[in-house]
């Protein structure tokens, strides 16, 4: 008899978490405006509102911790950092930020100007606030695979290589870089191809452009690729790692997701003169070049997490819990993004409450509902989300209206994810019953989901 899969770690410590009633949760939600982002986490039972800095390091990680060096320029950490940067992803140059937005923000500010164009897979949400912060576009250039949710394709994170083409043909003055997700949260945490990441340089390549990856869950894609992708079954994931960056010229990462820290990140660069441009910025937004918005302990715990992360039983652990999940809401028939992703299972709320209007924010209904029915707290991948058009002001529709449920490296069993399928089953139960959604009270004028103000329609 074949042996279960067990994950590749024991528990050596607990943090206990406080189960609430439905009348409690249901005052909460009101107080917080209907907003998940408002909750305080101790009014939360099983927190899957992101995967970003909210897992559990390893032992090695904490021991790290204790070496860090805390001195102002040219910290021992830096160059611990420095140095697994360079090993295991092939960056000459990079520079510490205190987390990806932060890492965006600084790259950015030398990249992108009023009227540019930047094409790439469907860019998230701090990414797209980035560039139409600076007056630029983001021109969504995924596969049309991607927006069947019930369609099982390998890599729904691939570039649509021919429409990345005409875009750039068309646009070759406006457009500097291409910026590539992997793997593509939007999409549903989808990876992304390595002979797509080829046929993407190649374009770049054509047309003298830059390609920036976007790289917060790099080694989930390898996984995948290791995983579905013919050639590379028999690749170590640092293997395929390496293979991976060598068709990019930058990047920037949210070290809270593969590199497993609870805050840091960094931008990875080829060329001494984009490291001298970027500096300037980060001293300015972040910090110096040697810290950047780091501590050195954070910095020591991210050099070992890029090296722990990139190994195959870590990330194996780790995503057959979320196909765990995956597989029981399929055994409830509730529909989602489909194959499972890395990070988290993405429902299609279009196809749960097909009463609810879109003008009154299917997904974040759906979010709500999960709340009050078990104390579980996910986030809107939405209409919200996706924010107004800058020029006209009116709401952007997306095609995929998801709720995401990220689950946190680490830190939740199965029997949590059990919980979570239950809970969701019970909504999916009396979904014909839940007709109306929320109108906004107030919303800022940029990546408004996070502060968002609500009423009940």
């Amino acid at each position: 008899m074949e042996l279960p899969f067990a994950e590749s770690f024991k528990i050596k410590m607990i943090e206990p978490i406080r189960r609430s009633t439905r009348e409690e949760r249901e005052q909460w939600i009101k107080e917080a405006k209907y907003n998940l982002f408002n909750l305080s986490s101790d009014k939360v039972f099983i927190d899957l509102l992101t995967d970003s800095g909210t897992g559990a390091m390893s032992d090695r990680q904490w021991s790290e911790m204790m070496l860090g060096d805390e001195s102002y320029a040219g910290a021992t950490s830096y160059f611990k950092m420095k140095n697994a940067i360079k090993n295991i992803l092939g960056f000459e140059y990079f520079l510490p930020t205190h987390q990806g937005r932060a890492a965006e923000n600084v790259l950015f500010s030398v990249l992108v100007k009023a009227g540019d164009m930047v094409p790439g897979n469907s860019h998230f949400d701090t990414t797209k606030g980035h560039i139409e912060f600076r007056k630029a576009k983001a021109i969504d250039c995924t596969i049309a695979e991607a927006f069947d949710t019930a369609l099982d394709h390998p890599f729904k994170g691939n570039v649509d290589i021919e429409k990345l083409d005409s875009v750039i043909k068309n646009n070759t003055d406006k457009v500097t870089f291409i910026v590539v997700t992997v793997t593509c949260n939007s999409s549903g945490g989808q990876p992304v191809s390595m002979q797509n990441l080829r046929d993407i340089r190649n374009v770049a390549d054509k047309y003298g452009k830059m390609v920036v990856f976007d790289a917060a869950r790099f080694a989930e894609n390898a996984y995948f690729i290791k995983m579905r992708e013919e050639g590379y079954k028999d690749k170590t994931i640092k293997q395929i790692v390496a293979e991976m960056f060598s068709y990019a010229d930058v990047m920037t990462m949210s070290a809270k997701k593969d590199a497993i820290v609870n805050m840091g990140g960094f931008i990875g660069m080829r060329t001494e003169k984009l490291f001298k441009q970027a500096s300037v910025f980060n001293i300015m937004f972040e910090g110096y070049v040697t810290y950047g918005g780091m501590s050195g302990r954070d910095m020591n715990a991210l050099a070992q997490g890029l090296d722990e992360g990139t190994e195959f039983e870590t990330l194996e652990t780790r995503i057959k819990q979320v196909e765990y999940l995956g597989a029981r809401l399929e055994e409830f028939g509730i529909p989602f993004q489909r194959p499972v992703g890395g990070h988290a299972i993405f429902v299609d709320t279009k196809k749960v409450l097909t009463h609810v209007p879109k003008e009154q924010y299917i997904a974040q209904t759906l979010g709500v509902e999960l709340y009050i029915e078990a104390g579980v707290r996910a986030v809107e991948i939405g209409t919200i989300l996706a924010d107004r058009d800058p020029e006209t002001r009116e709401n952007r529709y997306p095609a995929l209206e998801f709720l995401r449920m990220a689950i946190p490296r680490r830190v939740y069993t199965n029997n949590h994810m059990d919980v979570v399928a239950v809970a969701l089953k019970n909504v999916f139960d009396r979904r014909e019953h839940i007709t109306k959604g929320f109108n906004i009270v107030y919303e800022a004028p940029i990546m408004r989901h996070f502060t968002v103000e609500l009423e009940k329609a």
